[in-house]
């Protein structure tokens, strides 16, 4: 158990590093710009069309130890991988043994039942090279009679579509109810099958004994940086002001523990949490289900965003820690913070934001997960284009192609004393130093659709001024 969880401290950790001469260089002028830790990729997961739906599905049973407890083991897993390399080997092997784990947070506590609820829930692995898989769970009981354990089906695939994937073991779970054996032709059926492009249709032909063939589809939503995410789950449980309370703390990378009962609630919040931050990227240990056995692993002085069930919490309230914020997700409360969150964001655009939420919270005309999604992020993309739209404007470009930021003269454009406050202090966070260092490396923008709503930005306060 003690080299898992050195795994995890290891790993478990995104964030960036500035390399190479002329980089260093210009980290030493500007020392408090330069990230720390393993170098780290811009994007939290992989999206591109063509990819494999997924790198393997695994069952995770538990089995009785002679202590009488039970363990949650691998029980079954497709495809078998084969011809890797040593150090691909050895990686794979971490994996698979960690992954039970997260299954299973909850511990050794288990009994045979007659009913069990299915849920669904996700966890994300990071690699040491920074890649990163997720887990797609649905824990279910098992069909027959007399008292079961309930067992995991958890599909591990490095492309972020939740909704997509929940589709998926909806499907895995009906088949169950048959037979393992039916689930088999569907899973090759699926993995022969290209990841499709946003807003794409991909169909699934499935032969189910005594249904016949049915055709499933599998549609990827049209906006690909809001394809992981539903915020509804975290407008049901916190209202508008304490989410911004957490969106302020987040921008700051302080630390950030989520407390619920249900893993598939602490699982969709936590992601929505990561998500309000785009186009940025939650830089530092991310574990949106916390095992019970690696629970002091995460409570480390650096910056993390985890999520604890509920029954653990005296053992968290017991930790020292500077800087955190605690979020009760079931009674839709803060129990502790710093104290100063109402004060991070400015004052002008936090009031926007929270219009904008609370306009979404009165608004009976919204029901679907897609419109929800939309008008949410709208309101934080619009903080970060007003915020530090104008980033681009700021980067020098050399005769070799490569840029370098002008952070004094970009915090210096700012009019506002307030947003030039609060810009001075996220300038010095993780999360943007790797978004410079992306656009850094290209002129041409890294995030479409955060370049899309500038430009929008800018046309309409020209239009404003015109008019």
């Amino acid at each position: 158990m003690a080299s898992i969880g050195n795994f995890f401290r290891r790993s478990l950790r995104r964030s960036g590093r500035r390399e190479g001469k002329e980089e260093a260089s210009a980290a030493e002028n500007n020392p408090s710009r330069m990230p720390q830790g393993k170098p780290g990729e811009r994007s939290s997961v992989l999206y591109s069309a063509g990819q494999f739906f997924f790198e393997y599905l695994v069952v995770v049973s538990l089995k009785k130890m002679s202590d009488g407890r039970y363990e949650p083991k691998i029980t079954y897993q497709f495809p078998k991988r084969e011809n890797l390399l040593k150090g691909q080997k050895e990686e794979e092997e971490r994996l698979l043994q960690a992954i039970p784990l997260f299954c299973f947070p909850d511990g050794n506590n288990w009994a045979p039942v007659t009913e069990f609820t299915s849920e669904t829930f996700s966890f994300v692995l990071t690699n040491v090279d920074g890649s990163r898989k997720i887990g797609y769970c649905r824990r279910l009981l098992p069909s027959g009679r007399g008292v079961r354990l309930p067992e995991v089906f958890c599909i591990i695939s490095c492309l972020g579509c939740f909704g997509l994937f929940s589709k998926i073991l909806d499907e895995v779970e009906k088949r169950r109810q048959i037979s393992m054996a039916v689930i088999y032709p569907f899973m090759q059926g699926l993995r022969e099958s290209p990841f499709p492009a946003p807003g794409k249709t991909v169909t699934i032909k499935s032969f189910i004994p005594e249904s016949g063939t049915e055709l499933i589809e599998l549609t990827r939503p049209v906006d690909a940086h809001l394809e992981h995410v539903e915020f509804q789950a975290l407008l049901q449980r916190l209202s508008p002001h304490l989410i911004l309370h957490i969106f302020a703390s987040a921008v700051l990378e302080r630390r950030l523990i989520f407390l619920a009962e249900e893993l598939s609630v602490l699982s969709q919040c936590i992601h929505a949490v990561a998500a309000l931050l785009y186009p940025f990227t939650w830089a530092h240990t991310y574990i949106p289900v916390v095992p019970e056995c690696l629970l002091d692993t995460v409570c480390c002085p650096t910056p993390f965003m985890v999520g604890i069930q509920m029954r653990h919490l005296e053992r968290v309230l017991d930790q020292p820690m500077e800087e955190a914020l605690i979020v009760d997700l079931c009674e839709g409360k803060i129990l502790r913070a710093v104290g100063d969150e109402e004060e991070i964001l400015p004052v002008k655009l936090q009031n926007e934001m929270l219009t904008s939420l609370n306009r979404h919270n009165n608004n009976n005309n919204v029901h679907t997960s897609e419109q929800v999604n939309t008008l949410v992020s709208e309101a934080f993309v619009q903080f970060f284009v007003r915020m530090v739209g104008h980033y681009a404007s700021h980067i020098k470009w050399s005769k070799n192609g490569l840029g370098i930021f002008q952070e004094r003269a970009f915090c210096k454009a700012i009019t506002s004393k307030t947003n030039r406050k609060f810009v001075k202090k996220f300038v010095k966070t993780n999360m943007f130093s790797l978004f410079i260092e992306e656009a850094e490396k290209s002129r041409i923008p890294q995030e479409a659709y955060f370049q899309q709503k500038i430009t929008e930005y800018h046309e309409q306060k020209k239009h404003r001024r015109d008019s």
